[in-house]
């Protein structure tokens, strides 16, 4: 069973990237549309989108909402190492943990 602070972790890392991705994902839009002058593709798995428009939109989606979400969860990380004074126990290497035993 997962503790308290177990949970915490899990539920402010989650939001941070959810909230991340969802913005992200609407820059990425607006950007889209800018730089191209059309709306991204909405299936991009169709045959009548163009093989590049379809595998454009698949890298620039797929990094950018990733980068995003990894920016938020680490920004996150910090805020609870700050706020608790450790790292969450999923994000500690093997070195802090034996510290932390040894400790």
């Amino acid at each position: 069973m997962a503790d308290k602070g177990d949970l915490g972790w899990r539920l402010l890392a989650g939001a941070a990237a959810f909230g991340a991705g969802f913005v992200a994902r609407k820059a990425i839009t607006v950007g889209w549309k800018q730089i191209t002058g059309k709306e991204p593709p909405t299936n991009p798995e169709s045959p009548e989108v163009e093989l590049a428009e379809a595998i454009g939109w698949a890298v620039v989606t797929g990094v950018g909402i990733e980068v995003a979400r990894l920016l938020a969860t680490r920004a996150a990380a910090n805020r609870w190492h700050n706020s608790t004074g450790e790292l969450p126990a999923a994000l500690r290497t093997a070195t802090d943990k034996i510290k932390n035993v040894a400790s």
